[in-house]
């Protein structure tokens, strides 16, 4: 898996077991699938599920990890991956926007993501073994970068892991089926019907797109002009979404919501964002009742590091280093909240005892036992 900020990877086991948890879970939406982690937590458990992007990457991303059948693709997919390895370096479009007019890359590692590219695009594969060769390379990049895990920005001083070979490798896929969408988010909750929605959507004026602007590029391959010392696609000053908005983002919650075509919520929101606890609660309760569960985790790495001016200096403190995750769990049926929450809960203790065990210190977390209407 690609490194992303707001990535749910601590919080997929709680997720999975808490959807376990609904009367009925067989067939789950993910609306703002991202990097898939969830998603590809919930078919290991068994579901069907339709992970939703809009975004090219992220969509690629699920088609590989979701839609993709390990039994159909496996054995293709290895002796694909294994012939695009042999693709000789050739500099072309991504050297030169990501790795000499910026430094995502280096680049000899840009070259050989030039080529394998190319390569991708020129064997016209069926759409589950594309998106697999694809991820392989994303995720081979990924491994290679220079960066604090988004695009905004990349390190002044190469990091170490960028002298490292770039190396391709069959993504983890998953035996069974799934389903892979590109849609924005209220048009797929219009045309899904499932069990369960899992709903993570964007939180602040951060967008995706323009956090990991390159692996868009990477997938959609249509070379855009460029701009800033980041090197974003031009199409990154143009695309407003709803959800990067304090003034749209509650209308833009509302119509996701009032689409759905789902018996069972489980929506996931951090304490930074737009809407606060009590306005989502308020959001939600028209769906049907309301449970409340946070999660209290480290922010991401680079609120870590510290806030940089353009020459590396530091300039500002950051403000705190800890974040809540709240987990809303939403049905018209009080019983299942109750129980959703008792899950969330007995899954986040056990996961503070583990690692009480093996570090001599537990985390807190705190469930809000109140159901709301």
């Amino acid at each position: 898996m690609i490194k992303y900020i707001g990535s749910k990877r601590v919080l997929v086991p709680h997720i999975v077991r808490g959807v376990a948890a609904f009367p009925k879970s067989a067939r789950v939406l993910d609306l703002f699938s991202g990097t898939s982690r969830v998603a590809r937590g919930l078919k290991e458990s068994g579901r069907f599920v339709i992970a939703n992007d809009h975004l090219s990457y992220a969509a690629m991303l699920a088609r590989c990890y979701v839609q993709a059948d390990a039994s159909r693709w496996r054995d293709e997919a290895t002796r694909l991956v294994a012939d695009l390895a042999t693709t000789p370096p050739a500099p072309g479009y991504f050297t030169k926007a990501f790795c000499e007019d910026a430094r995502y890359l280096q680049p000899r590692n840009g070259a050989r993501v030039d080529a394998i590219r190319e390569e991708i695009a020129r064997r016209s594969l069926p759409p589950e073994l594309e998106a697999i060769a694809l991820v392989s390379l994303m995720e081979a990049a990924d491994r290679v970068d220079s960066t604090t895990g988004v695009q905004m920005a990349y390190l002044k001083k190469w990091a170490a892991r960028s002298f490292n070979e770039l190396e391709l490798r069959v993504p983890a896929l998953l035996e069974g089926p799934g389903q892979s969408l590109r849609l924005e988010a209220a048009e797929a909750a219009a045309c899904v019907e499932a069990d369960v929605a899992y709903i993570d959507p964007p939180y602040n004026q951060h967008s995706y797109m323009g956090n990991y602007h390159m692996w868009e590029s990477l997938i959609r391959w249509d070379k855009p002009d460029t701009y800033g010392i980041a090197n974003k696609r031009v199409q990154c000053k143009e695309y407003k979404s709803d959800f990067n908005s304090k003034r749209r983002i509650h209308q833009g919650l509302r119509d996701v919501f009032d689409a759905l075509r789902c018996k069972h919520l489980l929506v996931s929101f951090n304490n930074e964002g737009y809407v606060d606890r009590e306005e989502m609660v308020e959001l939600l309760s028209v769906k049907g009742h309301v449970g409340v569960v946070a999660v209290d985790f480290k922010r991401y790495v680079g609120a870590q590091i510290g806030i940089h001016n353009p020459d590396g200096q530091k300039v500002g403190r950051v403000s705190h280093l800890r974040n809540k995750e709240y987990l809303f769990v939403v049905s018209e049926r009080r019983d299942a909240v109750e129980a959703v929450v008792a899950a969330l809960e007995a899954s986040i203790a056990d996961a503070a005892l583990a690692r009480s065990a093996s570090r001599g210190k537990r985390k807190t977390h705190e469930v809000d036992r109140s159901i709301e209407r």
